[in-house]
């Protein structure tokens, strides 16, 4: 019997791996700009100053053999707390930004099999809109739930949506912050029987109000300042948007199985540079048993030690003088009447 789970999951697929001058697509529909054959958009790139509006269209394309319906939105973007890839909010969370100054002429739109719809839209910046890039998308999503297949069945809903990269007149200010570094050792049970490895873990956080292309070094040194690691890191997201945190981890192979030093990670990005590491210490589990069995049984016999010279240590007391008791006089048998 099929088990059928109530939640809804959302499956927004986005234009994160399409090429430049691509529509947003997941081989049924795709969303993308209207543009002249001369000059191909694949994203929106608005500018404008607080205050502004602005208008322009997006085009629905229907590559399946029936007509489909589709809701359309506008959503803020973020980062995917899993790695960092862009991606934007469902219909119903809160909006702040694009997703609440954009607004489509309609808001479902029927098109065709193998044909294409055009809507136009407006983009209304709000006279205390902070200056910056502020990320979003124009949001096609297909409200019928497909059960999927399989014992367990699972409702989801698609999209398809169309990048917007609105950027508010005003000062910016990139600025990136490396946050939270952590190293974990995983290391075998006996010294030299077997591979050591450590995972290094950190926070990505752009403090600015721009997008980012961030790069990160890390570089590990151990006791006396020996180099032990030094590579630049390739599991960075290409756009960390403003605002937005994410957290990375990069697995060190052959890291050190005894040693003492420190992991330094280095973000940077145009205008913007910051360092921030953590310190570390490779034992390996069975010695690390034996100094921890060594250090206890110290501990207790220099506690032991000391009470021992205490107690020797310790003057005596003189004890006081006995009180004589008076004695009283013993009468003569001779004495009596």
């Amino acid at each position: 019997m099929r088990r059928t789970f109530s939640a809804l999951v959302l499956g927004l697929l986005l234009a994160v791996l399409a090429p430049p001058a691509h529509a947003a697509d997941n081989g049924s529909w795709s969303v993308y700009p209207l543009a002249t054959k001369l000059a191909a958009r694949p994203y929106f790139y608005l500018s404008a100053d607080p205050g502004q509006t602005l208008t322009d269209r997006v085009v629905v394309a229907n590559k399946t053999g029936k007509a489909l319906t589709f809701r359309l939105y506008a959503a803020d973007a973020y980062n995917t707390a899993r790695d960092g890839g862009f991606a934007v909010r469902t219909v119903k969370e809160r909006m702040r930004g694009v997703g609440v100054w954009a607004r489509p002429a309609k808001s479902r739109v029927t098109v065709p099999a193998h044909g294409k719809v055009t809507v136009p839209f407006t983009m209304k910046v709000p006279d205390g809109a902070e200056p910056g890039d502020h990320p979003g998308a124009i949001v096609a999503l297909d409200e019928r739930i497909d059960r999927g297949d399989g014992s367990v069945a699972l409702g989801v809903q698609r999209a398809v949506a169309a990048r917007v990269y609105l950027r508010v007149g005003g000062p910016t200010l990139p600025a990136i912050s490396v946050e939270d570094v952590r190293v974990s050792h995983h290391q075998p049970l006996v010294p030299g029987l077997g591979d050591s490895a450590a995972t290094v873990s950190y926070t990505l956080h752009n403090t600015g109000n721009v997008t980012l292309d961030p790069k990160v070094e890390l570089r590990a040194t151990g006791l006396f300042g020996r180099t032990l690691l030094a590579r630049d890191l390739t599991n960075v997201p290409s756009e960390l948007l403003p605002g937005q945190s994410v957290r990375l981890s990069e697995p060190w192979r052959g890291a050190p199985q005894l040693d003492w030093g420190e992991v330094t990670l280095t973000a940077s990005a145009k205008d913007t540079r910051e360092s921030a590491g953590a310190s570390f210490l490779a034992l390996p589990w069975l010695m690390a048993v034996l100094l921890a069995a060594v250090v206890g049984v110290g501990v207790v016999l220099l506690i032991r030690a000391r009470r021992g010279r205490a107690r020797r240590s310790a003057p005596v007391r003189p004890s006081r003088p006995a009180v004589p008791t008076p004695s009283r006089p013993r009468s003569s048998p001779s004495a009596r009447p």
